[in-house]
């Protein structure tokens, strides 16, 4: 077994905390990384809380994760020692169904190992996340990121990127659609920052009048506030596409309303209670679409990154130390961080 150190959950209500574990030894296909950053995603704090459900304690969360190659096994030829590479929020799958024969790992029909609080296919134990010095992932699972790319701002692409990148991609945008986003925040800054990247007109649509400068700086054409009944209105049938970002509950039915004909409000977040969602008229008349996406494929991923350095596109963050976790946590809860919290992992100590 491989030693570990980590920044632990041991309940859902005390502050996490140094903890001292093991990871499963190297296998001959798998990667050893030294872990130097790692993002804070809010579904960490929702997953060691509770929200979703009972959690094997202790659990160390984290899957936007960037570090170094330490070491390969045998059969390992992609990755060699001194690499900089990324780990996500997929470790594993089946391999086999027609999602994972895809590309399409998020998908898996058997369900996908998640980087933290998952069953390890090799071991059985819960997977253990990124906010620790070390991890062991296999080879396919790992992600290489692209030179050019500051490494600290590129750890939250693993997750708010591709989050953002998949659906976008699905739905074709590029010069001459329109995009809607809803809600400006880890999610939401990354959906602004790509869409305009692939030449879409984007629409931010916020209940926060101080975030109308920030999403025109993040590259938004028009930023409409939600609470205003008239701006709404002007937009009404304006949209392809809405990425809606926001992971409390709201009310969908406002920007519903501004999609045209065949549009779609794509779900990115996950909200813990449900949403009042629009009548059945409202689909039928337009022939419009309410869907979901989740993260995206290894090979999606890579494209994302790829596609991130070829337009130097990386996260804004707040880089912290790892003392630092519990007071981010906090203001996570308050929406007070623009636009991602960034551990460095390299001031971990226990």
């Amino acid at each position: 077994m491989l030693p570990a150190l980590g920044l632990a959950a041991f309940d859902a209500t005390s502050p996490l905390a140094p903890w001292r574990f093991t990871r499963r030894a190297p296998g001959p296909r798998d990667v050893q990384i030294r872990i130097l950053f790692c993002g804070i995603c809010h579904s960490d704090l929702h997953t060691v809380r509770g929200h979703w459900g009972p959690v094997a304690y202790p659990l160390v969360p984290g899957h936007e994760i960037v570090g170094r190659v330490v070491a390969t096994g045998a059969d390992v030829t992609r990755w060699r020692e001194g690499d900089l590479v990324g780990v996500g929020c997929i470790v594993d799958s089946c391999r086999t169904c027609p999602s994972c024969a895809e590309g399409l790992e998020q998908y898996c029909e058997e369900g996908m190992t998640d980087t933290y609080a998952s069953p390890d296919r090799d071991t059985g134990l819960p997977t253990q996340g990124g906010y620790a010095d070390v991890i062991v992932v296999d080879d396919r699972f790992v992600l290489r990121i692209p030179p050019g790319l500051d490494p600290a701002g590129a750890a939250p692409l693993l997750c708010a990127g591709i989050t953002t990148y998949s659906p976008l991609r699905h739905w074709a945008v590029g010069p001459g659609s329109r995009v809607g986003v809803v809600g400006i925040g880890g999610l939401g800054h990354m959906a602004v920052k790509l869409a305009a990247a692939m030449g879409a007109h984007v629409v931010v649509l916020t209940t926060s009048p101080d975030k109308v400068a920030d999403a025109r700086r993040l590259g938004a054409h028009d930023v409409v506030l939600s609470t205003d009944r008239d701006a709404m209105t002007a937009q009404k049938n304006s949209l392809d596409l809405i990425l809606d970002t926001v992971s409390a509950s709201h009310d969908l039915r406002p920007a519903f309303a501004l999609l045209r004909r065949d549009g779609a409000l794509c779900l990115l977040g996950a909200s813990p209670e449900p949403h009042r969602a629009p009548s059945t008229s409202s689909f039928i008349m337009k022939r419009k679409t309410l869907a979901g996406s989740l993260l995206g494929g290894i090979p999606e991923t890579q494209e994302m990154l790829d596609f991130c350095a070829a337009h130097q596109i990386v996260a804004d963050i707040e880089l912290i130390p790892a003392s630092a976790v519990n007071d981010a946590y906090e203001r996570l809860v308050k929406s007070d961080v623009k636009y991602r919290f960034v551990i460095d992992i390299g001031t971990l100590q226990g």
